[in-house]
């Protein structure tokens, strides 16, 4: 089954927020130390992620056009309007149901943590081609820990991410076999490689949002990384076409 893995990471994100939920209340100075250790992983693990390209060019030409196009699409807006609506679909009346929620907050951000990376990508990829799920089996493992983290300090919101990471990676999975056939193997692997740079510069940014250095609009980044898949086979074209007269 092609999206058995998908099912099972979705599943231990809302077993592990709930769980972060039903913690004993924790003290603010806890949670907002916790929140900063979490913000310095996940920027070390967003600078692991960049140096895996060297094609710098590639990678500020895709941070570029797509955030325009995120921009122009207002990506950041539509996910916090989203959580905002979840949340006042649980708290009818409360004035909490504000923009900026909890709710919000915790479901933009893991939202895209558990989204971008590449196991995101290689998991479903091979959940779909082979029915092997051992990657995602041990996303799910990361995911469903981090979530409890996440939910103790960020609430219900972090249980809300799970839809988003059944759709994109049940999307992958079910389109697995057309995207094996449009590439070879060598330029699925520039391409995973590419996109996992591009997604490295996105989590440093959702790193910095938490460690509350610098508000990013990172969700408007997004279409970056489906520009970094698309200059991957273009520049091999046009190096191959070039290497034909030069």
């Amino acid at each position: 089954m092609a999206l058995w893995g998908t099912i099972v990471n979705a599943i231990a994100i809302i077993i592990g927020g709930l769980l972060g939920m039903m913690l004993p209340r924790i003290s603010e100075g806890i949670k907002n130390t916790v929140m900063q250790g979490l913000g310095l992983a996940i920027t070390v693990l967003g600078i692991t992620m960049a140096l895996k390209s060297n094609q710098i060019v590639l990678i500020i030409m895709s941070v570029v056009i797509g955030g325009i196009l995120g921009e122009l699409l207002r990506i950041e807006y539509r996910l916090e309007q989203l959580g905002d609506w979840l949340q006042s679909a649980l708290r009818k009346g409360d004035s909490s149901t504000a923009p900026g929620s909890r709710i919000s907050e915790g479901f933009v951000t893991c939202t895209l943590i558990y989204c971008i990376g590449a196991m995101a990508i290689l998991g479903p990829l091979d959940g779909g081609l082979r029915h092997n799920h051992d990657i995602l089996y041990t996303k799910s493992l990361l995911d469903g820990f981090l979530s409890i983290i996440f939910a103790s300090t960020l609430g219900v919101g972090v249980v809300f991410s799970a839809g988003s990471v059944f759709l994109m990676q049940g999307a992958i999975a079910l389109s697995a076999t057309l995207i094996a056939m449009a590439f070879s193997q060598a330029s699925l692997d520039a391409m995973i490689v590419q996109i996992t740079a591009v997604g490295g510069i996105l989590v440093i940014g959702v790193g910095m949002n938490i460690l509350q250095i610098k508000k990013i609009n990172v969700a408007n980044m997004l279409p970056a990384l489906v520009i970094a898949a698309i200059a991957v086979p273009l520049q091999q074209y046009f190096t191959s076409w070039f290497s034909r007269f030069f």
